[in-house]
């Protein structure tokens, strides 16, 4: 379907319309009573949303490609079936396929609150059979309004278990990156990427003084960036996860990642919702895994001096 067939079927007069992009990707572009935002068909990608009176909230990179085929940098990506390098060196893309293959749109509404809902999936395609996915069912709703709520659904539609990771990947803007901190996760076991996969515990809060890569686990805790510099917390509830990834590349790793400008990484925070590593989730055949994460802002001086630590 071209934007145009879109807009006919799903668009809402004055808040949702349809592009189609010099790349060939389409984007649905909200322009609601609570927010506006941005979602690409291409891995059910959201890579902007602003609630009315705030700074936005997703960062996405200057250098980010918009090009069939491969991942948009920024936003809040979709991984699955996999976290990162696939395993025993099986070939794959990292975090999996859902990110760089097109969603089908199943319904657009505006609801009685003023919030925008959309509802995306995904099933078996070239992509998918080339790996050796020929059977799931994947579904994406997402509400943009005053909150951000995304929940994912898998489907096994095998004759055996399914094993996956999964996780929204989702990359917040902050005014500085070093001068922000999350709480959340303290008393945690995490596993430290950044030092060969060794296990440590997390004391206190999270501060941003270096290149950070952490993978907490059997946490269902709700987490809050404190972010002094744009005045304002950002809490990321969650259900159906067991593991928060916490990362930021810093100016070295930054430098390596072609499609970052050479400041991003000052910008950004990833704080992601997530079942991964020892948390990886085992579906009975016939069964419906879901995974959920609400975002809202509270406003502030984002100090977390402030809030009981």
């Amino acid at each position: 379907m071209t934007a145009a067939e879109f807009q006919t079927r799903f668009g809402i007069a004055n808040v949702l319309r349809f592009e189609d992009m010099p790349s060939g990707l389409i984007r649905a572009v909200i322009s609601g009573p609570q927010a506006g935002a941005t979602v690409y068909l291409h891995g059910a990608h959201i890579t902007s949303w602003t609630p009315r009176a705030q700074q936005p909230v997703l960062f996405t990179s200057s250098r980010s490609h918009f090009e069939k085929g491969t991942p948009i940098r920024g936003g809040a990506p979709i991984v699955f079936p996999w976290f990162g390098p696939r395993a025993d060196g099986v070939p794959g893309p990292l975090h999996g396929f859902a990110r760089i293959v097109e969603w089908s749109l199943e319904s657009a509404r505006l609801r009685s609150d003023g919030a925008v809902e959309l509802s995306l999936a995904l099933a078996p395609n070239e992509v998918s059979r080339a790996l050796g996915y020929h059977s799931f069912q994947l579904r994406f709703h997402v509400v943009l309004g005053a909150a951000l709520e995304m929940e994912l659904e898998v489907h096994n539609r095998l004759a055996t278990p399914f094993r996956f990771e999964e996780a929204f990947h989702t990359y917040f803007a902050v005014g500085d990156a070093r001068r922000v901190c999350v709480t959340g996760l303290e008393d945690t076991t995490y596993v430290d990427k950044t030092a060969a996969s060794t296990r440590k515990q997390s004391p206190r809060p999270i501060c941003i003084a270096q290149e950070t890569d952490q993978v907490h686990l059997n946490t269902t805790s709700t987490c809050e960036i404190h972010d002094p510099v744009w005045r304002r917390t950002i809490v990321v509830e969650k259900m159906g996860s067991d593991t928060t990834v916490v990362w930021n590349p810093w100016i070295d790793k930054n430098r390596t990642i072609a499609d970052m400008a050479p400041d991003d990484w000052q910008g950004m925070l990833c704080l992601e919702t997530a079942n991964a590593l020892d948390n990886a989730v085992v579906l009975p055949v016939g069964d419906v895994h879901t995974m959920r994460t609400t975002v809202r802002i509270k406003s502030g001086d984002g100090d977390i001096d402030n809030h009981g630590v």
